[in-house]
């Protein structure tokens, strides 16, 4: 117990309160980068898809951390953290994919828009990028409050009773969370209205492929049932396919 705090607030719930506040400062640093990759590229504040891009993350993000608040605050703080256990190859791939997906993107649609290097979209192709996008976010989310071991990176989670999750999405393929991540990751651009920052995206998908792979062989060796699991749930990304 700590010193001046409530006798009925434990350090274990003083860690958890202190997890979800430092990942409310990443993700808060985290949207203002995209803003700003995205608007001192581009050169202008008049970019509607860009805002329309911010909004929907803003939303997103507020609607799955007030989901998880209630149902799973633990995963909140452990979402914060790189710990021990995480695997070497995943801190590199995580640095690399997280500079394709959430900087080199952003910064190729910005310039694109700048220097008019894609030809002029449709509404359509918008819009289409803006649902679809949506329903990838959508579909991680699931992911992510279904699975109480979502963690950022690639680990058992030994300490928190590390199982195998069988409901929602994992019902149908085994890592949907990085399915949803792939489909918005190809689909944005649309929404932006930027082909060119394609090709960041199927470069972070191609990533997101080999991670899936690595992941799924340590869960298969380390965690117990998840051979059983993948037995009944074959595919890993895409139902039908792989």
């Amino acid at each position: 117990m700590k010193v001046g705090m409530p006798a009925s607030q434990t350090d274990s719930e003083l860690d958890v309160t202190g997890g979800i506040m430092k990942r409310l400062i990443q993700l808060g640093i985290q949207g203002l980068l995209l803003a700003a990759i995205l608007f001192l590229s581009s050169g202008r504040l008049d970019w509607v898809w860009a805002w329309v891009y911010l909004a929907t993350f803003v939303v997103g993000v507020g609607i799955n951390g007030i989901i998880l608040s209630r149902k799973n605050p633990e995963l909140i703080a452990e979402r914060a953290e790189v710990r021990e256990g995480t695997k070497g190859w995943d801190r590199a791939l995580t640095l690399v994919y997280g500079l394709l997906a959430g900087v080199i993107l952003q910064l190729v649609a910005g310039l694109d828009k700048r220097f008019d290097w894609s030809p002029s979209l449709p509404l359509g192709a918008h819009l289409a990028g803006l649902v679809l996008s949506l329903l990838s976010f959508a579909l991680a989310s699931w992911a992510m409050i279904e699975n109480a071991y979502f963690a950022c990176t690639v680990r058992i989670q030994g300490e928190r009773g590390h199982t195998v999750c069988t409901s929602g999405p994992y019902q149908v393929v085994r890592h949907p969370g990085y399915t949803g991540w792939a489909v918005g990751l190809l689909t944005v651009p649309l929404l932006l209205g930027s082909l060119w920052s394609l090709i960041p995206g199927m470069l972070a998908v191609l990533l997101l492929v080999v991670r899936t792979m690595l992941e799924d062989r340590v869960l298969q060796e380390e965690l117990d049932g998840y051979q059983e699991y993948a037995a009944q749930v074959r595919f890993r990304l895409v139902p039908g396919i792989w």
